[in-house]
């Protein structure tokens, strides 16, 4: 058998070589890109952040169909984060399941994430509203500004301010709710404005969320025992982990934090009952906020 003949470099000369916009991205490279965000959705969360759409398009009544680009493109960027989350928290459970990047690699996982968030901005030209892609660009700039101070903080071991770290979780955590809402009332044509309640729920989610890591079994289960404790692998022995928790309960860390939480979730009750006068509107925010309490 003959070799096949060497390859002629002058195909080059007129060869088509515009290949991003003629040739149609192929399904097997998409699923080599989109992999570890594939890998993530498989498994599926709690779906907290739709709940919290829904409710609140009690108010807004945003049209179905862009309450349906809404939602994807909030469960697309919250998706993307949690790969990034996890490459930076060196965390080894997410979900109950092996994160993904020790499955794809972190290299293949960060620029899956990255690739995510680029596709919600794709998705979301669709509502043709140039206001949505200020907010896009908006809560994603304050979004790793929070996790930014939050990586420095543990990577230097500084111990924030209350202040400084209720900052941060309004950017972090907060972003993304804020992200939801304010796409929403960007689509809406009641002028009805919900980001003071929403700001609130951002920190009663992120502040509970910090306790239940420290405190609930589930949690353990799902992430490893007292993973925010260990992130960036600063010790895994789990003795030393008992003790820290011993330790804030016995100072009284936990009991302020419950307190904490009751006054921020009293303070959102209050919130909904001012925009919601009439109090048919807000039932499905005061369930949710049920479910907050601890």
């Amino acid at each position: 058998m003959k070799p096949p003949p060497p390859p002629d470099p002058n195909r080059y000369a007129t060869q088509d070589l515009n290949v991003t916009s003629t040739r149609p991205w192929p399904e097997e490279k998409e699923r080599v890109v989109a992999g570890p965000y594939d890998y993530l959705i498989a498994q599926p969360g709690k779906d907290f952040r739709s709940q919290v759409i829904n409710a609140f398009n009690a108010w807004l009544d945003v049209p179905h169909e862009s309450l349906v680009v809404i939602n994807k493109v909030v469960g697309m960027l919250h998706t993307a984060s949690l790969l990034i989350d996890d490459v930076e928290d060196s965390s080894s459970l997410r979900r109950g399941l092996p994160v993904a990047h020790n499955i794809f690699g972190v290299p293949q996982t960060i620029n899956s994430a990255n690739y995510i968030y680029f596709c919600a901005l794709q998705e979301l030209q669709k509502l043709n509203n140039p206001d949505t892609i200020n907010i896009f660009t908006e809560e994603l700039v304050n979004l790793h500004r929070g996790q930014g101070m939050d990586l420095y903080w543990r990577d230097t071991l500084t111990c924030p301010t209350e202040d400084d770290y209720l900052e941060m979780v309004g950017n972090k955590t907060g972003g993304l709710f804020r992200l939801g809402i304010k796409l929403m009332q960007a689509e809406s044509r009641r002028h009805v404005d919900c980001v003071p309640l929403v700001n609130v729920f951002g920190l009663v989610f992120q502040i509970r969320d910090d306790y239940m890591n420290l405190n609930s079994k589930e949690y353990s289960n799902n992430k490893g025992m007292c993973e925010d404790l260990t992130e960036g692998q600063k010790t895994s022995d789990v003795e030393v982990k008992r003790y820290a928790v011993s330790f804030m309960e016995r100072t009284g860390s936990f009991e302020y934090t419950r307190q904490v939480i009751d006054v921020l979730i009293a303070r959102a009750r209050k919130l909904v009952s001012e925009i919601d006068e009439s109090g048919t509107f807000g039932a499905g925010i005061q369930v949710i906020l049920d479910k907050m309490c601890v």
